[in-house]
């Protein structure tokens, strides 16, 4: 049993919750929790964490006895709050190795793929929710600049409920030139835009195509905006100006979601 917080292998996985920069020289992510955990495809799992008390639950025993042995060590509940990024740590966590998807994988919709485009979105909680209501509303990819919240970041992780398993994501280093790119394959391209002509749900989105969605205050930049076939909003009562990003985008998601199933 690892006892003391100075431990190596307790340290680099804590540095992966706490530092972007460990994640991305490793090439691994920490999971924290019984349900992320036992939904983490276990062929990528390289270390598990687990407490004598968490064990005690026959669950809990089936969920850990899923990885190889040899991968598991047991810890403090001290040891274990060293390695998390909460405050009332659960009792597990694991260290993962990354998923990398590419511009194919993507592109690899069917014959109607639905994209998610987002420019600087910067709240994990609102990156996490957005992959979340993708997979529920059947995205087919969402792909992001490289100045949006860090995927692996463990906010994130928690936000998306386990849909970062199973959702292609990818940052590029240049988001108006992979717009072109799938625009150039037929994608139609929708922004949402304060001054969009068309009131969301009055578009057609049964075919192939993709939202562009912006940065939680600022929005999209305006070049980003003017790649897009249509600008549309979101109808508001009130004072609202706008909407968070994960809302707006789970709204757009969803309308397209509705249209295909009639």
């Amino acid at each position: 049993m690892i006892s003391s917080t100075g431990n190596s292998l307790a340290k680099q996985a804590a540095a992966l919750g706490k530092r972007a920069r460990s994640r991305r020289e490793s090439g691994l992510f920490l999971v924290e929790g019984p349900k992320m955990f036992e939904e983490l495809p276990k062929d990528r799992v390289e270390q598990v964490f687990v407490t004598e008390r968490f064990l005690e639950d026959p669950d809990h025993q089936r969920m850990v006895e899923q990885v190889d042995g040899k991968k598991v060590v047991l810890v403090t509940g001290e040891v274990l709050k060293s390695i998390s990024d909460t405050q009332t740590p659960q009792g597990v966590a694991a260290v993962a190795r990354q998923y990398r998807y590419s511009l194919e994988d993507i592109r690899d919709g069917g014959a109607k793929p639905l994209v998610m485009f987002l420019e600087t979105i910067q709240d994990p909680g609102n990156l996490g929710t957005i992959l979340r209501a993708g997979e529920a509303a059947g995205v087919t990819g969402v792909i992001m600049d490289r100045e949006s919240a860090d995927i692996y970041n463990p906010k994130v992780i928690r936000s998306t409920m386990g849909s970062v398993y199973r959702v292609p994501f990818l940052y590029v280093d240049e988001l108006g030139g992979t717009v072109r790119e799938f625009k150039g394959d037929g994608l139609r391209l929708y922004a949402a835009h304060l001054d969009g002509k068309h009131a969301y749900d009055r578009e057609d989105y049964r075919g192939a195509c993709g939202f562009l969605v912006g940065n939680e205050a600022k929005g999209l930049r305006r070049e980003t905006a003017d790649l897009a076939d249509a600008w549309v909003r979101i109808p508001m009562k009130g004072n609202v100006e706008s909407l968070n990003a994960a809302v707006a985008s789970a709204l757009l998601m969803f309308e397209a979601a509705r249209q295909r199933r009639g």
